[in-house]
């Protein structure tokens, strides 16, 4: 919203600054992207051209002699219109505009003292410009007088503020608005809206109708005008649109512009004489055919509300008028349109063709009375600048109750919610300067909210309301006065990223957002939806995760793309999806690791054994020891079928690790993924810690020859039941396929760590129970103790 300080000035006084304005309202919750002036220079002065001859030395130039009030300049002119007698603007020497600043010189052999200025060079956009702007100097009026402030003469010496506002703040979206909000920060009374006019003695009733036939439209005014006169703008109404960002087009089409920035309630002027005597508001039919004001042929659906007559549609509601209606040069008598159109079908109508300012407008939502007023001030000004006859009466549909809400607080609640101490005449005072009408019976609070605040409906819209007016810089932070007790879920994922990050890994966090085709990539889950999102930004993030793995692959490819190779990273994330027609979300937990890893000054190549360790040290140090197994598979088939397996928990599957397939990546890059919700369902006791040992351990090597298809988990869970209390660790430290075991066999290698906390083994037991592993191991599995 570009407000004009002008503009809100006439409904407002403002007794600062235009900056100090903007800051000020930043301060209530109202944040601005820009400052500026309309035409961002000065020393631009009115002169008269008294002599213009062309140059000696240029076929194009002029030497022209510049009366400029207080001395005669000799300045180089290039513009084809420049001539003796005509009145210009004039840039002295030292002025600044935005192509640079003026400085006295010599073109060609002839001094000149400064700039002759077309409308071009002063900062305006080039919308706003005419044919005669583009093609040469701009002539100002006969009477314009010499030596004075020529920005001020054209009544451009405006201040605009350019606001971000957000999207509940519909009300922001006038004049009349920002001036409410103004005096609610200043304590100033916004004055009222002429909107008298004088109708004559003809009707429209019984000559006009309209028929609604859709619950879309709410509320529908139509009025008509009869023998309007089209010409150009009063310059007050031209400069405050442009200030606005709205070209102006002829005195008709900018009073309907104006006047739907006063009021922020959008009008159309339809040619009465081409639409008719009736109007009929529907739904669009599939495939029905309409050519806007811009000329283009627009294909419509059933979700469209049009405005038609019992011929055809003519004009798209909300969003454009038609062609065939639209006002012209030899317009006589208008019809007026004020209504309201159901917000949701405006923008997916407004997303399909043109997003405008009336349909911005009427997407966040209208006040109903701003719609009468907006037909009466339209009518006010057709009346005084377009020369109209006001028909009397209106045509009006009305499905809605227009009435203002009613919202009770106490004073208790608002001091506690805001953390701070007002009375209850300063909470008074400010929803005075709201102008809310409110009642006060001890410390209750009763507010009468008017319908310009569609925004505020409950108690705590209210608070909010009075703490931006009573000003957040001034509530002091304070300590807590409650306790709080941090939850146990939020503490043990926070647990996890240190532990991750003490491990070596880097977090990373990425977009929920992916493309369709890896909505289930990395799982092998056949009984889930996709969750797609219904109007998408771009179909390359058009479906919600199930898995975080794609997102950390997408992280390694830019990585890898910038010549990083050594890749440890994770993300705790939500995965999304749809059964049964109920949306799930899950906690996850991803990791990823590819390339060197290193913890200290230790460095090893990735590989499956890396990441399965990482996984233990998490599963190990959250409680879950001895309950959790990794069981190979196959059925993950984005995972390598000989590096994968199913991560169980209590007998419960809670997540995949493996290897990526090289059909995905070509490079050794492992992954692993947990569903941390189904973990933390787990409950685990309080961790208990023993002492170390004071009696040294005793190590032991020990390696099976097995077949193939035998997992060194499998020999784990033998060596460790025949070990017994003694046996305090055992380690994998080897895998061999080689020359002395056979093509079906590999040889794994075992580290076995005996140990008692109460004394010193000796040789003989050790021995005896180092013996009673290799025998069951042998007697259970398919297994031999390998010798060499």
């Amino acid at each position: 919203m570009k407000l004009s300080r002008k503009f809100v000035s006439d409904y407002v006084d403002i007794e600062v600054d235009t900056k100090t304005l903007a800051d000020d309202m930043t301060s209530i919750g109202n944040e601005y992207d820009s400052c500026e002036k309309l035409i961002p220079t000065s020393k631009l002065v009115i002169g008269e051209v008294l002599e213009c001859i062309d140059h000696p030395d240029s076929d194009h130039l002029h030497v022209c002699k510049v009366n400029i009030g207080s001395e005669v300049l000799q300045i180089v002119c290039g513009a084809p219109n420049v001539r003796k007698g005509i009145k210009i603007i004039v840039a002295v020497d030292g002025t600044t505009l935005p192509g640079g600043v003026i400085k006295k010189g010599v073109i060609r052999g002839q001094e000149s003292n400064g700039m002759l200025c077309a409308i071009s060079e002063l900062g305006l956009e080039h919308k706003f410009l005419t044919e005669k702007d583009i093609n040469g100097i701009h002539e100002l009026p006969e009477d314009a007088p010499v030596g004075e402030d020529a920005i001020e003469y054209m009544g451009m010496d405006d201040e605009v503020i350019d606001f971000e506002l957000t999207s509940n703040r519909g009300d922001l979206l006038s004049i009349l608005g920002m001036a409410y909000e103004i005096g609610a920060l200043y304590g100033k009374e916004v004055r009222e809206m002429d909107t008298s006019f004088k109708e004559g003695k003809e009707s429209i009733e019984g000559n006009f109708s309209l028929d609604i036939q859709t619950e879309n439209c709410p509320l529908f005014l139509a009025k008509k005008v009869t023998n309007v006169t089209i010409k150009e703008s009063p310059e007050f109404i031209k400069n405050r649109l442009i200030a606005s960002g709205i070209r102006p087009i002829n005195n008709v089409v900018d009073i309907s512009n104006y006047v739907m920035l006063e009021t922020g309630q959008p009008l159309h002027y339809y040619d009465a004489d081409r639409l008719g005597k009736k109007l009929i508001v529907r739904m669009a039919n599939d495939g029905e055919k309409l050519t806007t004001l811009d000329s283009q042929e627009r294909t419509l659906s059933s979700s469209d509300i049009v405005i038609a007559t019992e011929k055809e549609a003519v004009g798209l509601a909300g969003v454009m008028g038609g062609l065939t209606t639209e006002i012209e040069n030899d317009t006589k008598n208008i019809i007026i349109e004020s209504a309201i159109f159901h917000p949701t079908c405006i923008r997916k109508t407004s997303k399909k063709v043109l997003r405008s300012e009336a349909s911005n407008r009427f997407e966040k939502g209208l006040d109903p009375k701003r719609t009468y007023m907006a037909m009466m001030r339209s009518c006010h000004l057709l009346e005084k600048y377009a020369d109209a006859k006001i028909i009397s009466s209106m045509v009006e549909y009305k499905n809605m109750e227009v009435k203002e809400k009613t919202v009770s607080v106490s004073l208790d609640k608002i001091n506690k919610v805001l953390g701070i101490t007002l009375t209850k005449e300063e909470v008074v005072d400010i929803l005075k300067r709201l102008q809310f009408e409110t009642k006060v019976e001890q410390e209750e609070f009763t507010i009468t909210v008017p319908t310009r605040r569609i925004d505020i409906s409950i108690p705590e819209d209210i608070i909010e309301e009075v703490g931006r007016i009573y000003g957040i810089d001034k509530i002091q932070g304070k300590a807590l006065v409650l306790p709080v007790i941090p939850g146990t879920v939020d503490r043990t994922k926070r647990y996890i990223r240190n532990k991750l990050s003490d491990l070596g890994l880097n977090e990373t966090l990425s977009y929920a957002l992916t493309p369709e085709e890896d909505g289930f990539h990395f799982t092998d889950v056949t009984t889930l939806e996709k969750v797609k999102v219904l109007d998408p930004m771009s179909e390359d993030r058009n479906t919600l995760r199930y898995s975080l793995i794609p997102s950390l692959l997408s992280i390694f490819k830019y990585n890898k793309a910038r010549n990083y190779k050594d890749i440890c990273i994770y993300e705790i994330g939500k995965g999304f999806s749809k059964k049964e027609g109920v949306y799930q979300e899950e906690e996850k937990l991803a990791v990823l690791m590819t390339g060197i890893y290193q913890v200290g000054l230790k460095k090893e190549k990735v590989d499956f054994y890396i990441i399965k360790g990482i996984l233990e040290e998490v599963l190990e140090s959250l409680g879950y020891k001895n309950r959790y197994s990794i069981v190979p598979t196959d059925t993950v088939k984005e995972l390598h079928p000989g590096q994968s397996a199913k991560i169980i928990v209590n007998n419960t599957e809670i997540g995949v690790i493996g290897k990526v397939h090289p059909s995905v990546i070509k490079e050794d890059v492992f992954v692993l993924e947990l569903n941390l919700d189904v973990l933390f369902s787990f409950r685990v006791k309080k961790m208990q810690y023993k002492e170390i040992s004071k009696y040294p351990s005793v190590l032991k090597d020990l390696a099976f020859v097995v077949k193939k298809d035998i997992t060194a988990e499998e020999l784990h869970s033998v060596i460790k039941k025949a070990g017994g209390k003694l046996l305090h660790k055992i380690e994998v430290f080897d895998v061999y396929e080689g020359e002395n075991v056979g093509s079906d066999e590999k040889s794994i290698a075992f580290s076995l760590t005996f140990e008692d906390p109460t004394r010193t083994l000796n040789d003989e037991e050790v021995m005896t129970i180092f013996n009673q592993i290799i025998e069951t191991v042998e007697k259970k599995l398919p297994a031999q103790v390998r010798d060499k």
